[in-house]
């Protein structure tokens, strides 16, 4: 198999440094650049398209901005979030931007690879220390955009988000009901503007507080 592409963008020497180390001991990556700004990061995945970036949230430029035009206008590049930063609504603002994963830079080098990893694999991953804070805020945000009125899934949405509740990926999810991957990833598409979500993780949170579906019958929760 391939190795993981990973670019690696911060501002601080060290961080970058270390980090950088930390993937290129790994035979399961490929670091194929690092940068220092939130340009840098543009100009890379412009020219580069790796599978994952892993930006700082603060350094020179929009990050924020950053994220959301690598997510939109790359092949497939995953963004995953770096950062000191603890404050939950940083971490909804970069999930929002379209990150994949959200890691506190005092987590473990296991946990960046595990977040890595996750998000090459179209999962969300946050630090687990941090994540039940970051869910709750994701929570509260997705019932107020929620609040306008009922939501009515069809049958094949029903059996996508049921899955989506006992944690498969997309691809688990194609095979489980015997269907193309980018047609689940169609889907998905379809679930997140009808549950007024803007990622993965919403729109998990948002199908958790579905109490009928559309046919009538309570959502089962696994």
């Amino acid at each position: 198999m391939a190795p993981i592409t990973i670019a690696l963008v911060d501002d601080h020497p060290l961080m970058l440094a270390g980090v950088v180390n930390l993937f290129e001991v790994n035979d399961d990556f490929s670091v194929v650049a690092k940068g220092t700004t939130a340009d840098d990061a543009l100009q890379i995945n412009k020219q580069l398209r790796p599978d994952v970036m892993v930006l700082d949230l603060f350094m020179p430029g929009n990050v924020f901005e950053t994220i959301n035009e690598i997510v939109t206008k790359s092949s497939g590049t995953k963004v995953v979030a770096f950062t000191a930063m603890t404050a939950s609504d940083y971490a909804v603002k970069a999930l929002n931007a379209g990150a994949s994963g959200y890691i506190l830079k005092g987590s473990s080098a296991e946990e960046l690879v595990q977040g890595v990893r996750a998000a090459h694999s179209g999962e969300t991953f946050i630090t687990p220390s941090f994540a039940c804070k970051v869910i709750e805020a994701l929570r509260v945000a997705s019932l107020r955009r929620m609040s306008n009125g009922p939501i009515k899934l069809s049958i094949r949405e029903e059996q996508i988000v049921r899955l989506l509740l006992r944690g498969f990926t997309n691809r688990e999810i194609a095979i489980g009901l015997g269907i193309g991957e980018k047609t689940v990833k169609n889907y998905m598409t379809i679930l997140m503007q009808k549950l007024h979500a803007r990622n993965r993780l919403e729109v998990l949170i948002a199908a958790q507080k579905l109490e009928v579906g559309s046919h009538g019958e309570p959502m089962s929760r696994h």
